[in-house]
């Protein structure tokens, strides 16, 4: 359901890459708000002025100029303060923007800085994790490397026609001589994985998966699927929709829109129905 998002106060944060990497672009979205709408402009210079500017907003609406992750930041701060139900956010995309647009903001400077002026506030869905960390339009789990390195080890190329290069490959060896802790070497290789959905479990440790993807869907459930390790042939991808999804097992990493975060060895998200507004092109 949209609503007008038709206002004259607007409070404009400009992120400062946004202002490093388009320049001209910001201009043009400050020109157009500004000849449209009473503007008071914020230019913070990193995150905590960001979120100063964001609790000082007042009764003005705020707009974001900048990439995806500044209107990630955005969103997530109002959610930590929960303050996200009652305050519909706009966004001029400057810069990254593939979670915008696939949100259906407008791409150019000029056509998203008139949808915040005569666009609509629509809610959308928003999956929250239990350690409050949120997902605007996707969460992956990509495959994990099974392969352990020895932390600190250094490869040494054989050398035995040069005296100076055995002395220091002898310091090498005597430097690590003491057994090392392992870390986990990023690669390519299958995931063990635990997926539930409403409780309900929609692939088991003993199924080695290849990819995970939760997504926002619409009237309050999130879209799961999850593919399969195929040997010869491709396997069907296993799907499903719920309002609570639970990942557990080894441990892994996630993509969380544009962020990657973990490792975790669990961690359960759960979609919040019409949580935040975006003003979005429509009849105001």
């Amino acid at each position: 359901m949209a609503t007008s998002a038709r206002s004259d106060q607007l409070l404009v944060v400009i992120d400062p890459v946004a202002r490093r990497t388009d320049g001209e672009s910001v201009r043009i979205a400050k020109d157009v708000l500004s000849a449209g709408a009473t503007t008071k402009v914020c230019l913070p210079e990193g995150p905590e002025e960001f979120a100063r500017a964001l609790a000082r907003r007042g009764s003005r609406r705020p707009v974001v100029v900048g990439d995806d992750r500044a209107l990630m930041r955005a969103v997530s701060l109002l959610h930590r303060q929960r303050e996200l139900a009652d305050c519909a956010l706009s966004v001029v995309p400057v810069g990254a923007m593939a979670l915008a647009r696939s949100l259906g903001v407008p791409t150019g400077a000029v056509a998203a800085a008139r949808a915040v002026l005569d666009g609509a506030e629509r809610r959308l869905d928003l999956l929250v994790d239990d350690s409050d960390g949120v997902v605007l339009g996707a969460l992956r789990i990509p495959p994990v490397s099974g392969r352990e390195a020895p932390r600190g080890a250094t490869a040494v190329s054989t050398g035995a026609g040069h005296p100076w290069l055995r002395t220091c490959q002898s310091l090498v060896r005597t430097l690590v001589a003491r057994p090392p802790r392992t870390t986990t070497v990023t690669g390519h290789g299958p995931s063990r994985l635990r997926v539930e959905v409403d409780g309900e479990t929609v692939v088991d440790l003993d199924q080695p998966v290849d990819a995970v993807s939760v997504m926002p869907g619409g009237s309050g459930v999130a879209e799961v699927r999850v593919r399969p390790l195929s040997v010869g042939a491709e396997a069907s991808p296993v799907l499903a929709e719920g309002r609570t999804v639970t990942v557990s097992g080894a441990d892994f990493r996630y993509r969380a829109d544009a962020v990657v975060s973990g490792p975790v060895r669990r961690r359960t998200w759960v979609v919040r129905e019409g949580a935040w507004g975006l003003t979005l092109p429509g009849t105001g």
